[in-house]
């Protein structure tokens, strides 16, 4: 059996911050919504060094490979001066809160780790370890920092905390950021930008837009009728497996043209053949009575939908909210793949800027905060985006 062990933490700070001056943010619909989930963790495994590419790596610098991500992570906060930072809360009179972003430098959290075998039998972990096993090992949970905290503890816990844990041939990268403060976007434009100054990098690529997008006539702060106490999620997941599924190119192309043979179209993309076939397998090994409703809950970014004025490409914040798409168990696996695909593909044209302002307006109406519960009951949801530069990160 193996653990992780901490090293060190260290609380880094902005030192001389780059671009837009910011003290504080506030928050918007598609920022609150979000204070009850849990944030976004993401992480990255390399293999460590050959010898020659070690001995290359000490002719440049004298540094360790710790500290020398410690030193590109601190220079990468100067950009990004948000996330140094912590939430700020005020509870007004009649039974309303309102949440912003303190840009105070109190600082994010680097933890350097190791992987320590506890019994004789078992060897320390390795990359194989982790990527081999037909599901996820439980230790990898421990990779990361800030686990099972929600969002809306970042008005006392760090924003952004990221994790270095060594393993005996690799590195683990573990990367904790409040979903409250970023969506998928801007957390991979912080990570991106991250691995630029690790390679030398002195400017970045896409510079992040502080100023957070409200319509016309919507007054700051937004006051939400929540207390910290009624934000307390009182989902539990239970402990289950995680698996990773990979598909080949010619499996997706198969399912794409069977999806839409199926319906008579050509719309259908070969994400949504993908994820119209995953539901209805999930829902074919469930056993759910076939008069149940099924529910797969998609997550729309207003990112390039929403115009006058259209968002900027380095826009830091949330942009997303919830679209769901709903069937009897029996009606979903009576009519196949290519009727989900195809209703996911109708859900997914419906998200036009009108629609983007809509969500506003009945959020603002009555606002709502997500819960894990939502998302669980004889449900299916997808996060992130393949588009997402994942695996172009080089430290």
């Amino acid at each position: 059996m193996a653990e992780v062990r901490s090293i060190s933490t260290t609380t880094v700070r902005t030192a001389s911050p780059v671009g837009e001056s910011v003290d504080r943010i506030e928050l918007t619909p598609w920022d609150l919504q979000l204070l009850s989930l849990g944030p976004i963790q993401k992480g990255l495994l390399f293999l460590k060094p050959t010898p020659s590419q070690q001995e290359q790596l000490l002719r440049s610098t004298t540094t360790t490979i710790v500290d020398h991500l410690k030193s590109s992570f601190s220079h990468a906060l100067d950009f990004f001066p948000p996330l140094a930072g912590r939430l700020g809360i005020t509870e007004h009179d009649d039974s309303t809160s309102s949440f912003f972003i303190d840009c105070n430098n109190a600082g994010a959290d680097f933890i350097h780790a190791v992987v320590d075998n506890v019994t004789v039998v078992v060897d320390n972990v390795t990359v194989g370890d982790v990527l081999d096993p037909i599901y996820v090992p439980r230790i990898v949970h421990s990779f990361f920092p800030l686990n099972g905290l929600p969002n809306y503890e970042g008005i006392s816990k760090p924003l952004l905390a990221v994790q270095l844990t060594e393993l005996v041939d690799g590195f683990f990268i573990g990367c904790t950021m409040n979903h409250a403060v970023v969506d998928g976007s801007s957390f991979w434009n912080f990570i991106n930008f991250w691995s630029e100054i690790s390679r030398g990098s002195h400017s970045i690529s896409r510079p992040p837009v502080f100023d957070r997008w409200f319509p016309t006539g919507v007054g700051c702060p937004i006051r939400i009728p929540f207390t910290l106490k009624e934000m307390q999620d009182t989902f539990f997941p239970p402990s289950l497996e995680e698996r990773v599924f990979h598909f080949t190119k010619a499996k997706i192309a198969a399912l794409k043209a069977k999806a839409n043979a199926e319906t008579g179209t050509s719309t259908i993309s070969s994400l949504q053949a993908l994820l119209a076939h995953l539901w209805v397998s999930v829902v074919r090994c469930q056993s759910i009575s076939s008069e149940q409703e099924v529910r797969y809950t998609l997550l729309i970014s207003a990112r390039g939908r929403l115009k006058n004025p259209s968002l900027p490409e380095g826009y830091f914040g949330n942009t997303v909210h919830p679209t769901a798409i709903a069937n009897t168990a029996g009606e979903l696996l009576e009519k196949g793949v290519g009727r989900a695909a195809l209703e996911m593909n109708k859900a997914i044209a419906l998200q036009t800027s009108d629609e983007v302002r809509n969500f506003w307006k009945c959020w603002l109406e009555n606002p709502k905060l997500l819960k894990m519960d939502a998302f669980t009951k004889n449900g299916l949801a997808t996060s992130s985006s393949p588009r997402f530069d994942m695996y172009g990160n080089d430290f």
